[in-house]
């Protein structure tokens, strides 16, 4: 018996998944007028999962909202996250694994010999594609940092969005200590379709940025700071505080979440 784990091994094909004969039933239904398309459709997006046994694959979150499932790798062992890339690679081509260290990101890469993986240090994170992501929406992602120790989840942002299929650019160390500093970049903040604003510490930039633009603002807090930031909470707090209108914050360090939710923003943006 293959066993489940081993990533080496072909993905096992889910059971959740339609037989050919079940596919075969379900649109002789439609075709004979008893289902409509929609129930179809939905039925199928219904069944879109592997199940490894340690964990439960959603290969089928692409088809449902348009952006695949992403692996969070911070707790996971290096044979559990081989196992689940190489399922996603199998179903997209393309996987990003976030919050690797350097000796999990390794051992992961060496568990899957044939996938040209590549470890991004500052990012900690692990991105397996044959070659970079098409640009697929329109217009820019532009992330901001207040200071370089904000870097590393900044780069996560934009690495998510970027495998997501974003343009994306990004400005460094541009925080409200020296405001001429972001001023200087006035006309990029206001050409980008969506702004992903990473600072620590009291977090003002966010507010600063959210009053110069029209566009979508989503705030990242770091735990980056002295005692009294706790954190990252008191950056937090300030971000849902900030007092120009507009501005989305999500969790502290989760550059992540922000990558993400600039990519479902781009369709919006594009219908305007």
């Amino acid at each position: 018996m293959t066993d489940a784990t081993d990533p080496t091994a072909p993905p096992p094909a889910a059971a959740e998944r339609p037989t050919d004969a079940a596919l075969r039933t379900l649109l002789q239904r439609v075709a004979a007028g008893d289902q409509p398309v929609d129930s179809a459709l939905a039925d199928l997006r219904r069944t879109g999962f592997t199940e490894l046994g340690f964990a439960t694959v959603d290969v089928g979150r692409a088809e449902r909202r348009g952006l695949p499932e992403v692996i969070f790798g911070q707790g996971k062992t290096a044979e559990h996250i081989a196992a689940i890339a190489a399922t996603l690679y199998a179903a997209h081509g393309r996987v990003l694994a976030t919050r690797l260290t350097p000796e999990i990101a390794a051992d992961v890469a060496a568990r899957l010999p044939d996938l040209p993986a590549r470890y991004e240090a500052e990012a900690r994170c692990l991105l397996i594609e044959t070659a970079p992501a098409p640009v697929r929406r329109a217009g820019e992602v532009l992330v901001v940092t207040a200071g370089t120790t904000d870097r590393p989840v900044a780069l996560e942002a934009a690495l998510t969005a970027r495998i997501c299929g974003c343009s994306v650019r990004q400005i460094d160390d541009v925080g409200v200590a020296g405001l001429h500093r972001l001023l200087a970049h006035v006309d990029a903040l206001r050409a980008a379709d969506v702004i992903i604003v990473v600072a620590g510490m009291e977090a003002a930039l966010a507010s600063v940025v959210g009053g110069l633009v029209a566009r979508p603002v989503i705030a990242v807090p770091t735990s980056v700071g002295y005692g009294a930031s706790l954190g990252g909470i008191a950056a937090l707090l300030g971000m849902l505080n900030a007092c120009a209108a507009g501005i989305t914050v999500v969790n502290i360090d989760n550059g992540f979440g922000a990558g993400y939710a600039a990519a479902l923003m781009r369709p919006l943006i594009e219908a305007e």
